[in-house]
């Protein structure tokens, strides 16, 4: 289809047509109310574009008079699935002084323009049968800045133009009026930016569910499988039973973690941190990764109730993610877990040698970039510390410094 002929045959400008000559209403119960101002052609008639404005200004101070807009405008000026920049915006009602201020605008903007899109489309059809009738000769139409004679073809061509003029006026004065309504009746810049500050919380607290998940539930799927292994090659009733002992003594935390996750992403709001493990309860991963098979010496040094909360349950964490990579890549080996408490930082050192024949192979399984590792440094840096992970000495280290004034 032709270009310029787009316009005639999309649905939306009608639907914007109708929306601007609605604004006219109001100029017409003015009209009616008020001796002298019917007559447009008349100076007096100018009074109907300036006498309105300050009941309009009133009538914006009401909170309803805001979304009452917004859903006319919703309905008329956006077709559905336009797209473009904030092509609809959620209708709300007035919650504060600058929204007023923004609806009185919009109020002016929409009356001025539908007074004006109202009173061409009344007299320019009477305009262009006025002009064709004095082409057959029948007449002289008397214009601002030239009058035809009668029976000239010009009539003829400017009768057929007007109609364009109209259409293009129209299309023309839809699509500011559109933007208009994004700019006033959607939200400020300041809302906008909210609204993105929002999400992104969002997203990361997201994030954090999601290594949550990973470290915790990981950490206790991977007990299960070893335990369970080990309890089937020893055939010992007794280890058996330690070893049942042990998948359910982890298995039972990483459920309350899956559902307290699963609670804040059903609500889609940032969770109670009171539940959450933190290093206090320490011996919770040491029982576990020792009933795997590890050998695992522990040395504390400071005051782990005195870590502010979220620096002890990152912490946590952490040395989660380090056992359970031990047991999963490294199997039953010595490890020492280290953590210190000391000038204003909190440093966590856990160490394990590498299996002997396959030392390479087990360093680059766990050195790759995988998402536990990952996950650790990524911790790290958001409290403002850093973590290493690889091999140190001829031994698997990760060590993390947290600072403590977070």
């Amino acid at each position: 289809m032709i270009v310029p002929l787009r316009p005639v045959v999309r649905a939306v400008t009608y639907t914007r047509w109708l929306h601007l000559v609605m604004a006219a209403v109001v100029a017409t119960v003015f009209a009616f109310v008020t001796p002298g101002l019917g007559n447009v052609n008349s100076p007096a008639g100018a009074w109907l574009l300036v006498l309105p404005l300050p009941f309009l200004a009133v009538a914006a101070m009401l909170p309803g008079v805001r979304l009452s807009e917004g859903m006319q405008a919703q309905l008329l000026l956006f077709p559905a699935g336009k797209k473009g920049p904030e092509p609809h915006f959620t209708p709300a009602r007035s919650a504060s002084w600058t929204d007023r201020r923004r609806t009185a605008a919009w109020l002016v903007v929409r009356y001025e323009a539908g007074v004006a899109t109202a009173f061409l489309s009344v007299h320019a059809p009477t305009l262009a049968v006025r002009l064709i009738s004095s082409a057959a000769g029948d007449g002289t139409v008397r214009m601002p800045l030239w009058t035809p004679a009668p029976g000239h073809w010009s009539c003829a061509v400017l009768g057929l133009l007007v109609p364009v003029l109209l259409l293009a006026f129209v299309v023309l004065a839809g699509e500011l009026q559109a933007r208009a309504a994004r700019a006033l009746l959607g939200p400020s810049a300041a809302e906008r930016l909210a609204a993105l500050e929002e999400r992104t919380e969002r997203l990361l607290e997201h994030n954090r569910l999601a290594r949550e998940l990973h470290d915790s539930v990981g950490h206790a799927l991977t007990v299960a499988v070893v335990q369970a292994g080990a309890a089937r090659a020893a055939g010992s009733p007794a280890f058996t039973e330690q070893a049942l002992a042990a998948i359910e003594e982890t298995g039972r935390p990483a459920l309350e973690d899956l559902e307290r996750v699963l609670a804040v992403l059903r609500e889609d709001a940032p969770g109670a941190a009171a539940g959450r493990p933190a290093l206090t309860d320490v011996e919770r991963l040491l029982t576990a990764a020792r009933g795997s098979g590890a050998e695992v010496t522990a040395d504390v040094t400071g005051g782990l109730e005195a870590v502010p909360g979220p620096v002890s349950r990152e912490g946590y964490r952490i040395a989660q993610e380090a056992l359970t990579n031990v047991v999963r890549h490294a199997g039953p080996v010595p490890v020492s877990l280290r953590i210190a408490v000391r000038a204003g930082v909190l440093e966590l050192d856990i160490r394990n040698p590498l299996p002997g024949a396959g030392a390479g192979s087990a360093g680059s399984a766990v050195s790759g970039g995988g998402s536990g590792l990952r996950g650790i440094r990524e911790r790290a840096a958001l409290l403002g510390g850093h973590a290493e992970t690889g091999v140190h000495e001829g031994v698997w280290r990760v060590r993390a410094v947290l600072p403590l004034g977070v």
